[in-house]
């Protein structure tokens, strides 16, 4: 009789599939984290139970080596995009019952991360977290051995187990498809800096779109993810009437907003603009912003659920999907020869003065 094959134990994605759920949710009952209905912890559970699951003897290893503290490396900016991720992912983290111990660096620099990793390191972090805006620095952290778990939130067309990301492309196909739809045929870019990972994300997808609908590719010029770039460059660009703008991201869109205020074109009468972040102040701006929303928070959220697959398994090989994006449609952008809205009621019969 041939020999039988020994039986593989049983890991967290085979929990996860017999329980209909995704690894992560596996990994939040395993950490006793909220936000799990019962029926599905439960469920987890029966799973656990019926496969005789228990984190690989490599993870039970390090459970009594851990500092129960996470490494959070972080850009020094004020970026609303990394600060929520950050803020988010300390959210989640203490929910999991861990601490996290952040550093900031400057972003462009792949030698000052390098050092906060090796910092963090010495400080015995369990495992290590960065949001990743540059691609000099993301191409650094890809060649990381490190004896930690690793993860990066950053943007790129290269999928790994290494990243979490946003779908910034696809959030820019949106935004210039419906620009597009409006009836733009000339829709200008102003990116954010030329060697910021989500800038060329989005370069990317508004590129794509355009050449897809036959459209020229052109006016693309780099920012700095500051209103007052946007205002300088709103300034100094060949706009004219019908023509739509897809900013980098909502700060640039207000600095542009100013700038046309200033050259006596009208938003969205003369010009359409699409922002992108979705910032609490997008809805309120004159006219209320267009933009594409990204949740930060779940992102943040994501990147500690990673780390904890990792540390209970040893290994995470798995590719995450990334976060979809949502067009909000607001007032900055309007069908090219549409009227304007009628006066409302109330203002039909305000007195003139």
């Amino acid at each position: 009789m041939a020999d039988e094959k020994p039986t593989r134990a049983a890991n967290i994605f085979d929990v996860a599939r017999l329980a209909g759920v995704s690894h992560q949710t596996v990994s939040r009952v395993l950490n006793g984290l909220p936000n799990v209905r019962p029926a599905t912890r439960a469920r987890v559970e029966q799973a656990i139970a019926q496969l005789n699951y228990s984190p690989s003897p490599a993870a039970r290893s390090l459970v009594s080596r851990r500092t129960r503290t996470l490494g959070l490396i972080a850009p020094a900016v004020s970026d609303h995009g990394p600060v929520r991720i950050g803020m988010h992912f300390s959210i989640a983290a203490r929910a999991a019952r861990y601490s996290v111990d952040t550093v900031t660096t400057v972003d462009d620099d792949p030698g000052a991360v390098r050092a906060a990793i090796e910092g963090l390191l010495r400080r015995r972090v369990d495992a290590i977290a960065l949001i990743v805006m540059d691609i000099g620095v993301l191409e650094m952290v890809r060649e990381l051995d490190l004896s930690v778990p690793v993860v990066a939130a950053a943007s790129s067309a290269r999928r790994s187990p290494l990243l979490v990301q946003i779908d910034q492309y696809r959030g820019a196909r949106a935004a210039v498809r419906h620009l597009a739809e409006l009836g733009h045929t000339r829709i200008a870019h102003i990116a954010g800096p030329a060697r910021a990972a989500d800038a060329v994300e989005r370069v990317r997808g508004w590129r794509d779109e355009l050449a897809e609908r036959g459209l020229p590719v052109v006016d693309l010029v780099y920012g700095n993810w500051q209103a007052e770039g946007g205002y300088r460059l709103g300034r100094e660009m060949d706009l004219e009437p019908g023509m739509a703008v897809f900013c980098s991201n909502d700060l640039t869109a207000i600095g542009l907003l100013s700038a046309l205020r200033e050259r006596s074109l009208a938003v969205p009468e003369d010009i359409s603009i699409v922002g992108f972040d979705d910032i609490p102040e997008a809805a309120y701006l004159y006219p209320p912003l267009t933009t594409v929303r990204q949740d930060f928070a779940t992102l943040g959220e994501l990147m500690v659920q990673k780390l904890l697959v990792s540390l209970e398994e040893g290994q995470d090989e798995m590719t995450e999907t990334p976060l979809a994006t949502r067009l909000v449609v607001r007032d900055s952008t309007r069908a090219v020869g549409s009227r304007a809205m009628e006066p409302s009621a109330a203002e039909r019969a305000r007195p003139l003065r």
